[in-house]
């Protein structure tokens, strides 16, 4: 049995209870990683099978953690005899696992196998395609309001209490109609669709559903407060029957409700499950009771919510420090000039400080100031490595020579590198495929089609489906291929290296480009080499990389610098000394929330926010914030008023003695010096 020794008495309590529904309240830094990991741990040692175990979140990266973490806890197992991988518990996102059974079962749905998985990129442009059609002439609409909308209106749920008025129903059925369409018409889902589809299979087809029951016997959910309707009605179809259901989450951190998530699920379990038992987890080992003692006292005034208090065995700790700066750029230039002062004063380093705030818009004064003083920071958030021009223009190809029918991909590439195929072309082998109720690339391959196009055109298009056909046979082949030798010669065949370094003015940047090609490359053979089959290869590859939305190169955690980041990308994350800015009505709690009632939610933001910081906690708000060009006047945030009091102190300048102008040169250079830099 695994030792149980370290936890507290609830952690305790939560890790022995396996068996029935349980509600695993988890506080802000109360260690629920552990729990949930050793209750895993203690169910294999129990004599619980490890493949009737599925652990579910939300990210890639929480999933490969929690896997890493429950390995560690596991005896280590032998292969089995017949050369198979050891048994081992599930523990995957949501998305993944519904890749899984689809993947088993969606021919049931009328789908082809292969089917491939449409990225925010893809969603985008099939949802222009629509919008082409449907929309006035000269009438401008946002594709991203439109896909957000979709999305509502598919998973249903309070956030589709929009769509009631009959004409915005009517449209978004209609434009759903249509967006549905052009998925099954290239073999494709989006990411609702692999949930959707996943209820649909499960209400239409019991087979599949016992079959998925019957293997996960044992049902964990993290950050369960994050969940939306659909999400919860497929755990119902999991664990209705057994009940072998434990959840993880804290309401107090539901902040995506903009995103679908609904606090009801964990308000509400008794309702579904009466005989939910609920445990809860109120020690905190990351932060001090100053700390603790003003985020409790901050998310009282939410009137809905489980009650939970936490508290801390490392003492109080130092008193929160408030600070009023008279414009966004005075408050930038100050809290960079403390972080700096406390790397070169107080030895503390870059890489354990962080500033947090509410809107994307808050960064650009602070990354002034952070460059102008030559501090080293990494913005979390920036663009993603999957979002560079080259690798969407890789994954379009690779996508297009497994499945020359997604319309999306084949469009963006079809004239990259240039090969004839203008934007002009492209519009009217759209319209051809329109006509003939198939994709463009059918209507590229009718000669009838070919002949309605000027002589060079119809030879462009001709060369082009014999180039995707030449290396899209190549994956049924039969032969052992190496994915990374036949994506190598397809991009040498068009040019594409080279059209990348005509295309970019900047030589480094050319290069970098390539690099950045070039290592995607090399993973797509993963660790199995030409050993099986390249099409499911490919499409194991696809998938992945539409599943995980994260950097595909994590900065090294031994880097010295600043963190900044949002307060929604903050959840899950800690760091010694944080800095809060920007705490000001309107920015937070921003501006829309009392239009749509959310103020609850961005109070939970606030307390999510200050529960980030492990020993000292900087907020600091402006008298004046610059906005198109103007400063205009600002009002603190009334969150402020809801700290108490002794708690709080107010701060002038940077926390250290005033130096005399001409000893200033000489102590700097003696402190970093010091600290060796």
């Amino acid at each position: 049995m695994i030792s149980i020794g370290s936890l507290n008495p609830q952690q305790r309590d939560a890790v022995l209870t396996i068996r029935g529904p349980v509600l695993i309240l988890a506080g802000a830094g109360t260690g629920k990683t552990r729990v949930i990991t050793h209750r895993i741990a203690h169910m294999v040692a129990e004599g619980i099978p490890p493949h009737q175990i599925l652990a579910v979140t939300f990210t890639n990266k929480a999933a490969r953690e929690m896997q890493e973490r429950v390995s560690q806890l596991l005896p280590k197992s032998k292969k089995t005899q017949d050369g198979s991988k050891p048994d081992r518990p599930t523990v995957c996102t949501f998305h993944s696992l519904c890749v899984r059974i689809l993947r088993r079962h969606i021919e049931k749905l009328g789908y082809k196998k292969g089917f491939v998985i449409f990225d925010y990129s893809d969603q985008i442009g099939a949802v222009k395609k629509i919008l082409s059609h449907v929309s006035a002439k000269g009438e401008k609409t946002d594709p991203a309001a439109v896909l957000a909308m979709l999305s509502r209106f598919r998973n249903g749920g309070s956030q589709a209490r929009a769509f009631v008025d009959p004409a915005v129903a009517a449209l978004a059925e209609h434009v759903r109609k249509k967006y549905e369409s052009a998925l099954r018409a290239a073999n494709a889902v989006d990411f609702d669709d692999l949930i959707l589809l996943t209820l649909q299979l499960f209400e239409e087809h019991p087979d599949a559903l016992e079959a998925c029951r019957a293997g996960y016997r044992f049902v964990m959910v993290d950050e369960y407060q994050d969940t939306n309707a659909t999400q919860f009605k497929l755990l119902q179809f999991l664990a209705g029957e057994h009940k072998n259901l434990c959840v993880v989450g804290d309401d107090d951190q539901s902040i995506y409700g903009w995103r679908g998530a609904e606090t009801a699920n964990l308000l509400e379990l008794e309702k579904h499950f009466p005989t939910v038992k609920v445990v809860k987890l109120e020690q905190n080992y990351r932060s001090t009771n100053v700390i603790l003692t003003a985020a409790n006292a901050v998310i009282r005034n939410n009137p809905r919510r489980r009650v939970k208090n936490l508290w801390s065995e490392k003492g109080q700790g130092s008193l929160i420090r408030l600070r009023l700066f008279p414009s966004d750029e005075e408050e930038a230039r100050s809290i960079v000039e403390e972080i700096d002062y406390n790397r070169l004063g107080k030895r503390i380093a870059w890489g354990e400080q962080a500033i947090l705030f509410r809107t994307n818009q808050q960064s650009r004064a602070l990354e002034t100031a952070l460059r102008q003083a030559k501090v080293r920071y990494n913005l979390i958030g920036g663009q993603s490595f999957f979002d560079r021009r080259e690798i969407r223009d890789f994954l379009a190809f690779l996508k297009t020579l497994l499945n020359p029918h997604d319309d999306v991909s084949l469009l963006r590439v079809a004239n990259v590198p240039a090969r004839g195929l203008s934007d002009v072309t492209m519009e009217r082998l759209l319209s051809a495929s329109h006509e003939r109720g198939g994709s463009v690339f059918s209507a590229m391959r009718h000669t009838d089609v070919q002949e309605s196009c000027l002589s060079r055109i119809a030879e462009s298009i001709r060369e082009f489906v014999a180039l995707v056909e030449r290396h899209g046979q190549r994956l049924d082949a039969g032969q052992p291929l190496l994915l990374q030798a036949w994506a190598e010669d397809f991009l040498n065949e068009i040019g594409y290296f080279d059209e990348l370094r005509r295309s970019e003015k900047n030589q480094e940047v050319a290069d970098a480009r390539a690099r950045n090609l070039k290592e995607l490359i090399l993973a797509l053979d993963g660790k199995e080499g030409a050993t099986s089959n390249p099409r499911s290869r490919l499409e194991d590859f696809l998938d992945r990389v539409a599943l995980d939305g994260e950097r595909a190169t994590e900065k090294d955690a031994g880097n010295d610098e600043v963190t900044l980041i949002t307060m929604h990308s903050c959840k899950g994350l800690e760091f010694p000394h944080v800095f809060i800015v920007g705490m000001e009505d309107g920015l937070l709690p921003h501006s829309r929330s009392k239009d749509e009632g959310t103020l609850d939610e961005e109070r939970r933001l606030f307390y999510v926010a200050l529960t980030r910081a492990q020993e000292t906690l900087t907020l600091s708000h402006c008298a004046g914030r610059k906005r198109y060009g103007q400063t205009l006047p600002c009002h603190p945030s009334p969150f402020l008023k809801e700290l108490p009091k002794d708690l709080v102190e107010w701060v002038d300048g940077i926390d250290k003695k005033p130096v005399a102008a001409g000893q200033a040169g000489n102590l700097f250079a003696s402190m970093r010096a010091a600290a060796d830099i």
